[in-house]
């Protein structure tokens, strides 16, 4: 890869401004000054220094982020925030995109990356990766709740959803005095709205709606809404994996 190609791809300037920063001896590869930014390198085996500091490359990028309500799950959108506009610079040199979607007013767990190759192996309905929510339902959710998400539900548009596990958390009184359930719900599929739509279905209301796990990846409980961090490997490995 030509050495001005790759500062510029991670976004330290065009490619004029970085042939500058080769002619005033700025740039170095392997501790030697390089003074023209055509020079050819290995991005896996050399090390290269800018103003002293030394880059990381990289080609994919992926972060967990605990997706606050109000944000819509796009790279653009004319009238509301999008997830994106919560990522900082450097990172949106990659081009990141969301792994799927949550609701506007959906939180919890969304991976942003710039790996179409794992989004569409996370999204695609042959494999079945398993989403989890935690949710509040507006009434008790019973046994027979349960037994029909355990079934499949019709939800209208000719579409009866793939089986369901439906597990209670707890069940409450409100403050209203009406009696709610906490569960959680996980789905192998990606409807629009799918999980208010399934309540829907058997006359409850979601209240309430937060991802905590996809595949077998589990949102980091220690992210404030709206904060995120980088994927280790080994989570990258989870996303794929079915366990739950």
């Amino acid at each position: 890869m030509r050495l001005d190609k790759l500062l510029s791809n991670l976004g330290y300037g065009t490619r004029s401004e970085i042939k500058k920063m080769c002619r005033q001896g700025m740039v170095k590869v392997n501790g030697q000054e390089i003074k023209k930014p055509d020079h050819h390198i290995d991005p896996n085996q050399d090390q290269v220094c800018l103003n002293g500091q030394t880059i990381r490359y990289r080609e994919f990028i992926y972060l967990m982020m605990n997706k606050p309500a109000g944000y819509v799950s796009a790279t653009f959108d004319r009238y509301d925030q999008t997830v994106i506009d919560l990522i900082d610079h450097e990172y949106l040199v990659f081009d990141p995109f969301p792994v799927g979607r949550l609701d506007k007013d959906t939180e919890g767990l969304l991976v942003i990356t710039n790996d179409g190759q794992l989004s569409h192996r996370v999204l695609s309905p042959k494999k079945h990766v398993p989403k989890k929510y935690y949710a509040e339902i507006d009434q008790e959710v019973l046994a027979r709740d349960i037994k029909a998400f355990s079934q499949g539900i019709y939800i209208g548009d000719d579409y009866t959803t793939k089986p369901a596990s439906l597990e209670v958390i707890r069940t409450f009184e409100a403050d209203d005095g009406t009696v709610h359930s906490e569960i959680y719900v996980t789905i192998s599929e990606g409807k629009f709205h799918q999980v208010k739509r399934m309540f829907e279905a058997v006359g409850k209301n979601v209240l309430y709606l937060k991802r905590v796990q996809m595949g077998g990846l589990k949102l980091d409980e220690s992210l404030e809404l709206g904060e995120y961090r980088e994927l280790t490997e080994e989570e990258v490995d989870l996303l794929e994996k079915k366990d739950i």
